[in-house]
């Protein structure tokens, strides 16, 4: 298999040093990107050394000389990138999303996007999951899941990519995959947010009822319940509500410190994205909701903490079904 994988980030970055034993690999950055610079200049990044069979360009007529399209950037940047690669034959290929993230002013999902701009539905798959690049470069295995449209494609998927370091799962369920992946995202916050305020004892009950609230989501939006106790929302929260290497669950711990995170964290923006998906389909999202309102309202932490526990007593999944 000829495939490229775009963006050269962290992950992305990961993608194509864990493709490249098996395939033949292109990774694509952005001209001006810092990445993709020091990709260049020094052949590795502050996570991993690349293989020599990885091929580094910024030119997109390269990396589109495949049959397989990785894409690993932010979500809120993949319309620009797809209005840029309508102008490309994209005919026959396949893409497969590794993005955790929703829309935040249009609250679309990513295939979605893709399917906006062109892209056969058959063609789009999503590979998401656990696992931390840190943990991966030092051969620690974790499992993923490659949800599709197309079971064909997704079989076809998890087929070439599986080694001893990742074991796929096939999943049919792209809504679900996507709200659930996004929505960890969310809690990894939350959970960040307890860490910093000495109460990480509550992330069994964050875990617990953040789930469910995806699952209502995700119900209510087509996909399937049970998707988000599945790998790709609840088999996601060690590494993101526990972990030391988790964006998401740094910048919540150090957002209720009154500190600034560097680095990108795309549960905020899913924050947004979700709400709005929760407000056109009529669901009561409590946990996200309270991050909406410190984040965005500037509420206090400890009234929004509050008024979570204050709520009336509700049976606890007597609405799912």
């Amino acid at each position: 298999m000829k495939l490229s994988v775009l963006g050269c980030g962290r992950w992305g970055t990961f993608l194509a040093w864990y493709l490249a034993d098996m395939h033949d690999v292109t990774l694509w950055g952005r001209e001006n990107s810092q990445h993709l610079k020091t990709l260049m200049d020094t052949g590795k990044n502050e996570y991993l050394t690349l293989k020599d069979n990885i091929k580094l360009t910024s030119k997109l007529d390269e990396a589109l000389d495949c049959d397989t399209i990785v894409i690993s950037i932010l979500t809120q940047e993949l319309t620009n990138l797809m209005q840029t690669l309508q102008n490309y034959d994209l005919r026959g290929k396949n893409f497969v999303l590794c993005m955790k993230g929703i829309e935040s002013d249009t609250g679309k999902r990513v295939s979605e996007i893709m399917i906006e701009h062109g892209v056969d539905k058959n063609n789009i798959a999503l590979w998401v999951g656990p696992g931390h690049v840190q943990n991966f470069v030092n051969g620690t295995p974790n499992c993923m899941i490659i949800h599709a449209y197309n079971m064909d494609l997704a079989k076809e998927l998890v087929e070439k990519f599986a080694s001893p370091l990742i074991r796929f799962y096939i999943g049919d369920d792209i809504i679900g995959g996507e709200i659930g992946s996004a929505g960890k995202n969310v809690l990894g916050i939350a959970a960040g947010m307890l860490d910093g305020i000495g109460m990480s004892c509550l992330k069994g009950a964050l875990m617990s009822r953040g789930t469910y609230e995806i699952a209502k989501l995700t119900q209510a939006m087509g996909g399937k319940v049970m998707t988000a106790y599945g790998l790709s929302h609840l088999g996601d929260f060690e590494a993101t509500l526990f972990s030391p290497y988790s964006h998401n669950r740094m910048w919540g711990e150090q957002y209720v410190k009154g500190e600034t995170f560097g680095k990108s964290a795309e549960g905020v923006g899913n924050i947004k994205g979700i709400m709005k998906l929760a407000s056109e389909h009529g669901i009561t999202m409590p946990i996200t909701s309270a991050l909406y309102n410190i984040i965005f309202n500037h509420k206090d932490l400890k009234v929004e903490f509050d008024n979570l526990f204050l709520r009336s007593t509700k049976c606890e999944f007597c609405d799912l079904y």
